[in-house]
């Protein structure tokens, strides 16, 4: 766990040096010209600094773990892959990623992200919506500069890959939403499974099966490499709805989310469909009655969190979350040949449901 924690730590300076040639610190002439073309009139770069370059340089700078981009370099390591060449794709999950969080918080009206106040608590709802929306189209700007050194054909392919995922993504954060409202009367787990494979899993998805297609590796092995890939990222999100609840002191501050949160959202995660499916009518019906509420009341919460504990549903989600690692990893396994970047994609995938922040 440490190693990996390590090698995600040695990769991102690299990482950030990438995503800063793509969005600098500061919104320049050169950048404005290469990002948006030549002007027709003039630009105000005043504007583009304020609500563009300011809000996200400020979600950037506070961390995250970049483990998107660190797969899509992993992967292509382990297939034979030309780091070098294929290196500035790696914005692609990423930035994608940091729109996505940025429009989740404004949808669940959060209030913490990595530990600060959400982007739309500083700048606005308008400013914080315009940024998200921005970083799903930006990163594309990499297969448009890049028609001189790849064929047409994967090119075309990349980006069909990229704007497939992209829509499966609303699908996902739809499904969640719907749930969350109230628009749940039974969920069944594979239903839960599907959502997770396109609200989390496909970004993971995406940065496996770019990082195949850009290879110019064939394309049985980029949809079996992006199976794993999404199985990863369903894991992800499975072990992040168990830290919502369970962690608490200085590991909650690591995490840098507010205590309880999917309780305050209503959300229907893996461990509330087990608990309700386990739950006797009493349990059952106080449950709901706190998800549907979505309040603020700590008291509430932790009995919303009681409940769901005294199921077992942490360890069965747990339980969940490996058995489709081990799965998906057992598929991939055999596509790869034997070598150093292998064994690194194996631990990195087994920490992802191992991590406690």
């Amino acid at each position: 766990k440490k190693n990996i924690e390590g090698y995600l730590e040695k990769r991102r300076p690299e990482i950030d040096r990438v995503i800063e040639k793509y969005l600098p610190k500061r919104a320049t002439k050169k950048w404005l010209d290469f990002s948006f073309g030549k002007p027709r009139y003039f630009y105000n770069q005043k504007a583009a600094q304020e609500v563009l370059i300011k809000p996200i340089q400020e979600l950037l700078g506070r961390g995250g773990k970049r483990w998107r981009p660190v797969l899509f370099l992993l992967v292509t390591e382990a297939i034979g892959g030309d780091l070098k060449k294929v290196k500035d794709f790696l914005i692609i999950p990423e930035l994608c990623h940091e729109g996505s969080i940025i429009v989740d918080d404004c949808e669940d009206q959060g209030e913490l992200r990595r530990g600060k106040p959400c982007l739309h608590r500083i700048f606005g709802l308008d400013v914080a919506i315009n940024a998200g929306n921005f970083l799903y189209f930006l990163p594309l700007i990499t297969l448009i500069k890049s028609k001189n050194k790849f064929k047409p054909e994967v090119l075309s392919r990349a980006h069909e890959i990229c704007v497939q995922e992209m829509i499966n993504i609303h699908l996902g954060q739809g499904t969640d939403i719907y749930w969350h409202k109230g628009g749940a009367e039974k969920i069944k787990e594979k239903e839960y499974l599907q959502m997770c494979a396109f609200k989390t899993g496909c970004l993971s998805r995406l940065a496996a099966k770019l990082a195949v297609t850009l290879s110019e590796k064939d394309g049985r092995l980029a949809e079996k490499l992006g199976k794993m890939a999404e199985a990863i990222g369903v894991a992800f999100q499975i072990q992040d709805d168990i830290l919502d609840i369970s962690l608490t002191g200085k590991e909650r501050e690591k995490f840098g989310k507010s205590f309880g949160n999917d309780i305050k959202e209503g959300k229907r995660t893996l461990m509330v469909i087990y608990a309700l499916e386990k739950a006797s009518p009493k349990d059952k019906k106080r449950l709901l009655e706190i998800l549907d509420k979505h309040s603020d009341d700590l008291k509430e919460g932790r009995e919303a969190i009681e409940i769901i504990k005294k199921y077992g549903s942490l360890e069965y989600a747990q339980k969940v979350a490996q058995k489709i690692v081990k799965e998906g990893w057992k598929e991939a396994e055999k596509l790869l040949p034997e070598s150093k970047a292998k064994e690194k994609l194996e631990e990195f995938v087994n920490y992802l449901i191992e991590r406690k922040v």
